[in-house]
């Protein structure tokens, strides 16, 4: 590897884990395309695998920042990632199936289509207090099992469809959601990337140049969703013009080849 590789990656790293720290399942969908399109990862495999493997292990020690601020809804976030474990190893077995850019063009259009509904005004902030439940126990399991299929069948970059589908769920507030999602993303990530290192798909250099930028991102980005925390609507609206970039250009990228 290059030096300018080296710093690529490592500030690339510093970004997803500002962003996964501020936005929860926010920054995974920027991993994969900066490992492309910054880094210099010419496999669309490669670049999904490799991501998956570090921002799992990113979203993890994020997850003790916001744990330790209390905004982490334990019961409910552990019984949605449960329920999506074994659809992630079915969405990455698929995914390795299909070509590349192919499978970057529809990642792009899924991240649209949730940016799109995430920029309506919801109904209401959310409920601070919610509390899991039977009823809420039938919704988000089954949830659960279609996000970590879709999770795993884009790579770590699904991650996004897990704050909104935590939220529509159980009613939780974005602030709880975003933080919450990093239960999901850690596992999801882990099965993801196990599944694409058994096929060789995983640049562990590189994941690990990642894993020590995010360290640093990781701890500015918890610090800011603190800040963002009264401010839901403006975060959702935030998070939803990022995905909303990303997917313009990686959709440009992958019809262009």
């Amino acid at each position: 590897m290059t030096l300018i590789t080296i710093l690529s990656a490592v500030m690339s790293g510093a970004v997803v884990g500002a962003l996964l720290g501020l936005f929860g399942g926010g920054g995974s969908v920027l991993a994969t395309p900066l490992l492309l399109y910054v880094v210099g990862i010419r496999d669309p495999h490669i670049a999904i695998g490799t991501s998956a493997a570090a921002v799992s292990v990113n979203a993890a020690l994020n997850l003790v920042g916001h744990g330790r601020g209390g905004r982490v809804k334990w019961p409910c976030a552990t019984l949605f990632a449960g329920a999506g474990l074994l659809g992630s190893f079915i969405g990455s077995s698929l995914a390795k199936a299909v070509d590349g850019q192919r499978l970057l063009l529809f990642f792009a259009v899924a991240m649209a289509a949730i940016a799109l509904s995430m920029l309506r005004r919801p109904k209401s902030e959310g409920d601070p207090a919610v509390h899991i439940n039977g009823r809420l126990m039938l919704k988000l399991a089954p949830l659960g099992v279609l996000t970590g299929l879709a999770a795993g069948f884009f790579g770590i970059g699904g991650g996004f469809l897990i704050v909104p589908g935590l939220m529509a769920a159980t009613g939780m507030t974005l602030a709880h959601a975003s933080a919450s999602s990093l239960v999901s993303v850690s596992l999801f990530g882990a099965a993801t990337s196990l599944n694409y290192a058994a096929s060789g798909l995983v640049n562990w250099p590189i994941a690990g140049l990642f894993i020590l930028g995010g360290l640093a991102g990781g701890v500015a980005g918890v610090r800011g969703a603190g800040l963002l925390a009264g401010r839901a609507l403006l975060a959702r609206r935030l998070f939803a013009s990022l995905v909303l970039v990303v997917a313009a250009y990686v959709a440009w990228r992958a019809v262009n080849g």
